[in-house]
């Protein structure tokens, strides 16, 4: 089992963007000397409090200070790109970190992005596919052509093609129940989360996933990777209410996005972030702590995520060590400590 960071280069109201830089980098340097081994980078567009809004620039970077470390995306956002720009962009990061790039993607639950950029998100399924094919095909391809809906080329060469190969890992986030057999078919490592779907739906789902990767009779051994806050303190009582506060904060703000986004939408989508939204409004902090975080002492933590490896099938836990952006650094740097130096070990 493997353990990773997920990185949102979080910034507080009226911040210095290049604090957030300096905390975020200091964070993926412990993890590489504590031998964490993926850091995860969000992408974010528009939004005041985050400073990520090009990941794989922050990729490069994060490369040129680790030797060991995998730099994943998780995710970056298809059909907000050009896929030919993402394609050249991805095999760059791929050759000066010396083939230790996971390709991260998704095409987001939220409108915010879209909207800024002047793209419906009515489109984001169809451009997503089409971005990833057109990605898969330069980095596989010596030259290729493509005519599609919304990109098109006529004899391209994308240069430099990924050190690995035929290309870094693809791993595809999913949130909505018809994503999970379709991605199980195509054979893509998966990326799940615990925010707005219960624990057992997410169950299912997996499932779903499960057995459309079996009856496709992939050769590769399945692989789900959860994102998940965490935090580990080695007294129980402060381990349990310490992060209460910050992590409530995150739900309560991803409820209000679900709300936006309801009012914005219709149809089906609307519909189920009008229940995603009610179910997250009605969670009390003991609701949070049964089945959306992994928090308590060490010992804890390894028994939440023991059972929720079980449950879906893990081979990643992905730990967002600072959900809400109010937890301490300090105690965020105990977390990542304790995490890796007492959690880890007992599930690897």
């Amino acid at each position: 089992m493997r353990f990773g960071s997920f990185v949102e280069f979080s910034m507080a109201e009226g911040g210095d963007p290049a604090e957030a830089y300096a905390k975020a980098f200091s964070h993926v340097d412990m993890a590489e000397d504590l031998g964490l081994d993926t850091i995860c980078l969000a992408e974010f567009h528009f939004t005041p409090n985050r400073v990520i809004s090009s990941p794989m620039m922050v990729g490069a970077a994060i490369a040129g200070r680790t030797k060991r470390i995998t730099i994943g995306t998780s995710v970056l956002v298809l059909p907000l790109s050009n896929p030919l720009r993402v394609a050249e962009e991805g095999a760059t990061l791929d050759h000066v970190s010396d083939g230790r790039f996971e390709f991260g993607v998704g095409r987001s639950g939220f409108q915010a992005a879209y909207q800024g950029y002047g793209i419906p998100y009515s489109e984001s399924r169809d451009r997503f596919r089409e971005a990833l094919d057109v990605i898969t095909m330069a980095w596989t391809n010596e030259r290729f052509s493509y005519s599609g809906e919304y990109y098109s080329y006529e004899d391209v060469c994308v240069i430099p093609k990924p050190v690995q190969s035929p290309h870094p890992p693809i791993r595809i986030a999913a949130t909505t129940n018809e994503t999970f057999p379709v991605n199980g078919k195509m054979g893509y490592p998966l990326l799940v989360g615990l925010r707005t779907v219960p624990l057992d739906g997410v169950t299912e789902q997996v499932a779903s996933y499960k057995k459309a990767y079996k009856e496709a009779a992939h050769e590769a051994p399945m692989d789900v990777s959860l994102r998940i806050p965490v935090y580990i303190a080695e007294d129980r009582e402060a381990a349990l209410t310490e992060p209460e506060e910050s992590f409530m904060r995150q739900f309560r703000r991803l409820q209000r996005r679900l709300v936006e986004d309801e009012q914005a939408g219709a149809g089906t989508a609307a519909e189920m972030r009008s229940e995603r939204a009610a179910s997250i409004a009605s969670m009390t902090w003991e609701d949070v702590q049964r089945e959306k975080v992994a928090v308590g002492t060490p010992e804890m933590v390894v028994e939440q995520l023991s059972k929720l490896r079980e449950a879906l099938h893990l081979t990643e836990v992905v730990a967002e060590f600072n959900a809400g952006e109010m937890v301490p650094p300090e105690r965020i740097e105990r977390s990542l400590r304790l995490f890796c130096e007492k959690v880890a070990p007992e599930l690897r």
